[in-house]
């Protein structure tokens, strides 16, 4: 299938040289990261800067979602000495920030939760001023591994929508009513703990349908959103319907804002992990102008 040429906001490059440091340490701590294996085109910029979303539970998801380009191979036992390896990680780096995901296990019985838990509570140990964001997957709607991650007491809870309910077809095994649910047990669960999800477009979705996913999120107890472009990883993926341009993602941005949502990220280049420590970072900003 023939691959659109990107426009002229979409150019960006990536830079290995920028890479290097990084690379290093992530191979010498044998850790995976979504940046490499989503082939995040913001890569070099974080890694250069020393950030990183660090990826649990192996390199290999049990879902077959066309747009992603996370391995779909037979997954790997969990790693029980992997939040001891990224708990070093964040400290040599010195994250004020960090936002921690996987692919879906949905061969283990809790969906690797205790492993979410176990790395948060690794991080608070060798870093207890970093802020904590795990970016989970559904637990194929089980509360109790939802329970799990939240009793780990995390500073902020991302789980993604990714795309409008119309095209879920593109998302093998994953149901938006039931992710619509999770964000909202999330904020049962722990009302201080600000819920976060995300939507990429250009997947063939239309204006409407995205005000209505964003309606339904801030309905669910969304606090923080992404809008970012969806970028196909290659000929064999979801191809790109469009490329939205930057000003139609600035109006997507105030009219989230105008919905309630405290921070909203929304940008040809945004991605969920992108610039994550500002959600909270501007929030307690507004908060302590208010009060002064």
């Amino acid at each position: 299938m023939k691959m659109v040429r990107k426009p002229e906001w979409l150019q960006k490059r990536v830079n290995p040289g920028e890479q290097a440091g990084m690379r290093a340490l992530l191979g010498k701590l044998r850790l995976n990261t979504v940046c490499q294996q989503a082939l995040c085109p913001n890569i070099s910029e974080c890694f250069r800067c020393g950030q990183a979303t660090f990826l649990i539970l192996g390199k290999h998801c049990t879902r077959h979602c066309s747009f992603c380009n996370v391995d779909k191979s037979q997954p790997e036992p969990a790693d029980s000495g992997e939040p001891a390896r990224i708990a070093s990680a964040v400290a040599r780096l010195g994250l004020s920030h960090v936002v921690i995901t996987s692919p879906t296990r949905d061969d283990l019985p809790d969906g690797g939760a205790a492993l979410y838990a176990a790395t948060v509570a690794a991080i608070r140990a060798a870093s207890p001023t970093t802020r904590i964001e795990p970016l989970i997957p559904d637990f194929q709607g089980d509360r109790q591994s939802l329970a799990t991650v939240m009793a780990a007491g995390p500073d902020i809870i991302a789980h993604n929508v990714e795309t409008v309910p119309r095209l879920y077809h593109i998302r093998s095994g994953a149901n938006y009513g039931r992710s619509l649910d999770l964000l909202h047990t999330c904020r049962e669960l722990a009302p201080e703990t600000p819920a976060k999800s995300g939507i990429m477009l250009g997947m063939g979705e239309t204006r409407e349908e995205v005000l209505q996913v964003l309606g339904d999120l801030r309905g669910a107890g969304c606090v923080y959103l992404s809008i970012g472009q969806y970028l196909a990883p290659s000929r064999n993926h979801y191809p790109v319907q469009e490329y939205v341009r930057p000003e139609v993602f600035d109006e997507l941005r105030e009219n989230a804002l105008g919905m309630g949502f405290s921070h909203v990220e929304s940008g040809p280049y945004v991605r969920s992990s992108y610039h994550a420590g500002q959600y909270l970072t501007d929030t307690q900003d507004e908060r302590h102008e208010e009060m002064t």
